[in-house]
């Protein structure tokens, strides 16, 4: 299957970055590149492009897709989260705009080997973005706590029912490994309520989400990264995020305000004796997202959120 994914939020996130002709920029998830081949076509002669991706299907259609632009273009396996050693080995320190798209790919969710889709139920239990690291899917469901797992779909998947899918997890998994995603789909069918299942959309989407989340460390890596990325832009540069569920768009919400605000100084002190100094603002008071001919086209836009902070 061809790696695809639409970019969401495509012209919105590129014009966010006000690209600089002859700019660094770093492409923390490339997936397929449609983001970065809007940004390369927007460089000049002298600009270039860092593309960041885990997973090695990515980067193979990345590096296709941007092949006519491979002079600018350095792409990297690896995690954003190591954005230092990344430039550092590049010989980089400052760069002009850094972005991440955290939705996971169409192509991940389109092919069944990858487990990270629900609709399949024949589909090994993986989801893993990093296909390098042995821990997958399957290792979560068969082998958390019921206390743990039970936090994780409650935290990562907001799922009112994480109690009673946990405890049929824990339950179904005594008689039988549960290693496919039809297995896990009929686990998470009979812990929800009928009632609930006709109106509610698939009753695995919030379940699913919460162990890829957990799997990858994405909450982790996200609040791990975000500092450093601020720390390395140029004055004046911007780092813009799109979130698709309400626990990063949070985070990356927190995390922006606090670079712009750091004081934690009491209301009542007339000066800041903290010495916590602003490194810019934030550019986004309200989140951009799709426009309705987006949502029409892809539906999978539907919950993405960019937030951007400038630089001072």
């Amino acid at each position: 299957m061809t790696f695809e994914h639409r970019s969401v939020l495509l012209y919105e996130t590129v014009d966010s970055l006000q690209v600089k002709p002859d700019g660094i920029y770093v492409d923390g998830t490339l997936g397929g590149g449609g983001h970065a081949l809007e940004v390369c076509r927007r460089l000049g002669e002298h600009g270039r492009l860092i593309g960041i991706d885990q997973d090695a299907d990515a980067i193979a259609a990345a590096s296709a897709r941007l092949e006519e632009y491979r002079d600018k273009v350095t792409i990297v396996r690896s995690n954003y989260v190591e954005i230092d050693k990344v430039l550092r080995d590049l010989g980089i320190e400052k760069v002009d705009g850094i972005y991440l798209d955290l939705g996971v790919s169409s192509y991940q969710l389109d092919t069944p080997d990858r487990g990270f889709t629900y609709r399949e139920e024949d589909a090994p239990l993986d989801m893993r973005m990093d296909q390098r690291k042995e821990k997958t899917a399957a290792d979560i469901v068969n082998h958390y706590s019921e206390q743990e797992l039970y936090r994780i779909i409650r935290d990562y998947g907001e799922d009112r029912f994480a109690k009673n899918i946990a405890k049929h997890i824990v339950k179904a998994r005594q008689e039988a490994e549960i290693t496919t995603t039809g297995q896990l789909n009929e686990i998470i069918r009979a812990a929800i309520p009928a009632k609930v299942r006709a109106t509610g959309g698939h009753p695995s989407k919030r379940t699913y989400q919460a162990i890829r989340v957990e799997l990858n460390e994405e909450l982790e890596v996200l609040n791990q990264a975000m500092d450093a990325m601020i720390d390395h832009l140029n004055p004046g540069g911007r780092l813009s995020i799109i979130t698709f569920h309400s626990l990063e768009d949070r985070m990356v919400k927190t995390r922006f305000k606090t670079n712009e605000h750091p004081c934690v100084c009491p209301a009542d002190f007339p000066v800041c004796v903290c010495g916590r100094k602003s490194k810019g603002k934030v550019i986004t008071r309200k989140p951009i997202l799709p426009s309705k001919e987006e949502l029409e086209a892809n539906s999978r836009s539907k919950s993405a959120k960019l937030r951007v902070f400038e630089r001072q």
